[in-house]
């Protein structure tokens, strides 16, 4: 299971483009952090809310897909974010953590959190779908 997610998140090239990286990956949890930097910003220096919410979104549907078959892939099919806090920090950290896991959805909930202050700056409800190959 954390070799499968581990092989999938090394494919995903636009978190490579962000920074982030996998640090944690449990059944029905997965970790992932991102460091600050100037290209991931908006015009008041916060984090972009763009990057706040792929970052959760890979978060849960790996989170996600460790519950699911082995002959399955993730696909996301809907989110929604609530911005609590502008993202201010060095380094963000997302977890993704299932919430109902079923046979093709799973509902997942993400939190981004700035590490410096350990404020939560972002949620997400996500529902992801099993693909099977």
């Amino acid at each position: 299971m954390e070799c499968r997610v581990t092989e999938s998140f090394a494919r995903q090239t636009f978190m490579a483009t962000l920074g982030a990286s996998l640090v944690s990956v449990v059944p029905g949890e997965v970790v992932i952090e991102l460091g600050h930097r100037e290209v991931l910003v908006q015009q008041n220096g916060f984090l972009h809310a763009g990057v706040t919410t792929a970052v959760m979104d890979s978060a849960c549907g790996y989170a996600a897909l460790t519950m699911m078959s082995p002959d399955a892939d993730v696909l996301s099919v809907e989110f929604k974010v609530n911005l609590l806090a502008p993202a201010v920090g060095s380094s963000f950290r997302a977890v993704g953590r299932v919430v109902k896991s079923g046979r093709t959805l799973t509902v997942c909930q993400g939190e981004m959190v700035a590490l410096d202050s350990g404020k939560t700056v972002a949620l997400m409800t996500a529902t992801m779908m099993a693909v099977r190959k």
